[in-house]
């Protein structure tokens, strides 16, 4: 039944697009899209626990009237505690339930809401000054542009769209209420994938394919529980840290992410997903030149860092003399980021953690610079457990294949896991999918650790080092498929064969030709 409700849930939701598409390309409309959703869940929760606080006094929350001097003593101790524990307040008038009412005229003649929302989505933000939660809510609803020509031409044009979205709002059970089910913090990410794939090569700045995240969550919980930090540098909207926590209980969870926007879809999704404010930390900024997290040292890190962007490496001072790059004989080129991801990544992994990236191919055989960097994490750290090949075009806007590089810091051996999964999915009409018998199949083979033919092998340090530190997988995997041997005899009689029924076959249509007296399609030879 919550797979049944999940889909109606997503398709619901998907449709509510369909007022915004033609206005405004997806990248904008996703903005009003997902922050009004997000807007109608903080209401729905606080509606809840206010409901549950007044339940012994028999009154209902949005029945409250600030001007009322005991409703108004009411909801400021209500104010407090909501701070407190949802990290969040609304008042009364300010719910969605409200403003959706007043839209309708089920309130008087008045149904202007438009500029009701705007100091309501203000008021949201501004109330968290002070408080624990600030960092997680300053600035989050700052993408939802209501003076935005894009919406219409008048005030009025604007409040009716508004007004017309918050219906069809009103009309889509969020079912919050059902705890033990993450129903519509899995419909969000399904939106959040749906205008990542609209975007194409945009959509993979801010979301992982759910298949791919999976397949790192269950890597770096390995034998784990419990975990107590997750931690991913180039977060998007946070889809790789959720992911985790579906396969291990995660004490807090950190992100930092560059691109504004996102950083904002990134906390919402969080909250949105019934993760407590005091349980995640996502800041924003450039990881590898303002790393916001300077003491983390997280038990799971997992990452898909931007292919090959560009850095100032060399060019700034305080990088070069980084112990976050340092150790490893030599920085990153400015033109490829990867190995700088890499190694921020490992200074902020813990002794017992596991850490688990996606990255481009070149990582695995590329000299210079990167060439040193690779042989010191393998040689002089011992750092890395396994490469894995991924299938092509898993990823929105890229077609070119990728790789799973996995990380521990205290390794019992030197030995390196090779897996080329690279034959390992479903063929999509835009693009490639794992299924969960690919995830099991390589998680399996990790976790195990073993060798099957022509999917992985175990090579050893020596290994490595005859090849040069060069990980490129066809070198340690074979998958050459033999071809079966031609019976030349058995090909030669066929022939033949077909040489005799060719032969037939022209002498009747000779025949024929002579029978109707016209020149015959092939040349007669006597």
């Amino acid at each position: 039944m919550g797979e049944d409700k999940r889909k109606l849930l997503e398709q619901q939701l998907w449709n509510i697009a369909d007022l915004l598409r033609g206005k405004m390309n997806a990248d904008e409309y996703k903005n009003y899209i997902l922050g009004f959703i997000f807007y109608k869940y903080l209401s729905e929760k606080q509606e809840l626990y206010a409901d549950e606080l007044l339940k012994e006094d028999g009154l209902e929350y949005i029945e409250l009237d600030e001007n009322k001097p005991e409703h108004k003593e009411l909801i400021e101790a209500i104010e407090e505690e909501s701070l407190e524990n949802l990290g969040f307040f609304l008042k009364p008038h300010e719910l969605f339930r409200y403003l959706v009412m007043k839209g309708e005229g089920k309130l008087g003649k008045d149904t202007f809401i438009l500029e009701d929302l705007h100091k309501t989505l203000k008021a949201i933000e501004d109330r968290t000054f002070e408080h624990e939660s600030n960092e997680d809510f300053i600035g989050l609803f700052e993408d939802v542009d209501l003076t935005s020509p894009k919406l219409g031409k008048s005030e009025k044009d604007k409040n009716d769209l508004i007004v017309e979205i918050f219906k069809h709002l009103s009309k889509i059970d969020f079912e919050i209420k059902e705890k033990e089910d993450d129903i519509l913090g899995d419909a969000y990410e399904y939106l959040i994938g749906q205008f990542a794939a609209g975007a194409g090569k945009k959509g993979g700045e801010f979301y992982t394919p759910k298949q791919v995240s999976k397949l790192l969550a269950q890597i770096v919980t390995t034998g784990k529980e419990k975990v107590r930090s997750v931690f991913d540098p180039t977060c998007g909207s946070g889809s790789l840290l959720i992911r985790v926590g579906k396969f291990a209980e995660v004490g807090h969870y950190y992100g930092q992410e560059l691109n504004r926007t996102t950083y904002n879809l990134a906390r919402m999704n969080m909250i949105l997903h019934g993760i407590h404010y005091t349980k995640f930390s996502i800041r924003q900024g450039d990881s590898l030149e303002d790393d916001k997290f300077p003491d983390l040292e997280a038990e799971a890190i997992v990452a898909n860092p931007p292919f090959s962007a560009k850095w100032k490496g060399k060019d700034n001072p305080l990088l070069k003399a980084d112990e976050r790059f340092t150790p490893y004989g030599d920085l990153a080129p400015k033109d490829k980021a990867d190995y700088a991801f890499i190694t921020h990544m490992l200074y902020h992994l813990a002794e017992d953690g596991i850490m688990a990236v996606v990255l481009p191919h070149g990582v695995l055989f590329r000299g210079g610079a990167e060439g040193k960097i690779r042989r010191a994490i393998i040689e002089k750290f011992n750092y890395l457990d396994a490469v894995i090949g991924l299938p092509p075009n898993l990823f929105y806007g890229t077609s070119i294949p990728a790789c799973v590089l996995v990380f521990k810091k205290c390794r019992e051996n030197d030995d390196i896991l090779f897996i080329d999964a690279s034959k390992e999915y479903e063929k999509g009409k835009n693009q490639n999918y794992l299924l969960d018998e690919h995830i099991e199949k390589i998680v399996n083979t990790y976790r195990k650790r073993k060798e099957i033919e022509k999917f992985s092998h175990l090579a050893t340090l020596e290994e490595i080092k005859e090849n040069d530190f060069n990980l490129n997988i066809p070198r340690y995997v074979d998958t050459f498929e033999e071809e079966e041997p031609i019976d030349i005899q058995a090909v030669a009689e066929e022939i033949k064969q077909l040489e005799e029924k060719e032969k037939e076959v022209n002498e009747k249509i000779l025949s024929f030709c002579e029978e109707l007296n016209i020149k015959p399609p092939f040349e007669v030879v006597r």
